[in-house]
């Protein structure tokens, strides 16, 4: 019985507000989502559903324990082997799993974001192309207080409380070191559009590659 040829997997990290789900996009919209298996790191938080919603408040989300990144290192597997995987959806105003699932089928490319992905080595180890978002820190800040505000519901005062308690200095102790791990570092990201160029370039040839492969090659 012959094998199944394997997904190539691509890592997008960065910090938060720098521009990695705008990359993500791009490499979407013009490789293709019928080729695509996007997931996202924070699809994976720890469902905190046993705490009082003040407690969960003091959760930091911003460190790697945070996430359940070893259910994500199943669902990659899983798609490399051939099989679909059920992504949890999660709740970031009330910060529960919502009991629901997004069913992802596997596709030549396993497209996966989140800031802390290059933090774990066995996560680290699965991706064929590893890629930074590097983005100034106001610039992210900025983008940061506009989403929380707009998208999760979330006052000023506590963004800000947040920011400063918990997002700057995991940024300093886990996601600003784990640049070294990348294979390309896009400042800028979403407008730097001759790094764009050359992203989707090189996965189109990648895809190429892997189209042209007889079943059971790696």
């Amino acid at each position: 019985m012959t094998e199944k040829k394997r997904s190539i997997v691509i890592g997008v990290a960065g910090g938060t507000g720098s521009g990695k789900t705008t990359v993500a996009n791009e490499i979407l919209r013009r490789v293709g989502a019928e080729n695509i298996a996007y997931i996202q790191h924070d699809s994976y938080y720890r469902d905190l559903s046993h705490l009082p919603p003040e407690e969960r408040m003091k959760v930091n989300f911003d460190h790697p324990d945070s996430l359940e990144t070893e259910l994500m290192i199943q669902h990659i597997r899983q798609l490399l082997a051939g099989q679909p995987a059920e992504i949890p959806v999660y709740d970031f105003t009330q910060h529960v799993r919502t009991g629901a699932t997004r069913r992802i089928e596997p596709r030549p490319i396993i497209l996966i974001e989140g800031i802390l992905i290059f933090v774990d080595p066995i996560l680290r180890q699965l991706m064929d192309v590893r890629i930074y978002v590097d983005t100034d820190a106001d610039i992210r800040f900025i983008r940061r207080l506009q989403r929380d505000i707009q998208e999760r519901g979330r006052s000023l005062e506590s963004v800000i409380r947040q920011y400063m308690e918990t997002v700057r200095p995991m940024h300093l102790e886990f996601v600003e070191p784990s640049k070294r791990y990348a294979d390309i570092i896009i400042p800028e990201g979403g407008f730097n559009v001759v790094a764009l160029d050359m992203i989707v370039s090189r996965i189109r040839a990648l895809l190429a590659e892997h189209a042209a492969l007889p079943t059971g090659e790696k």
